[in-house]
């Protein structure tokens, strides 16, 4: 299982499943981030929090646990 956190920086990944529960969950979903979706991971801080993210045409920045939550392939 590889995570958003985990893809490297420049790699475009689909997602698989969202973890996480209750509100954390439809947060990201909100974003729009859902299954079959592709994201691009434009780039990481230095401490590796947050993960700015290409999604649906816009750019998003997550915090390091939400994209923990992110199963992606």
């Amino acid at each position: 299982m590889q995570t958003l956190k985990q893809a490297q920086v420049g790699s475009t990944v689909t997602v698989v499943k969202l973890h996480g529960e209750g509100a954390v969950k439809r947060r990201i979903m909100d974003m729009g981030i859902t299954k079959g979706v592709q994201v691009y991971i434009r780039k990481v801080a230095p401490l590796g929090d947050p993960v700015e993210v290409t999604v649906r045409g816009y750019e998003l920045s997550l915090r390091k646990a939400d994209a923990e939550m992110i199963e992606v392939q």
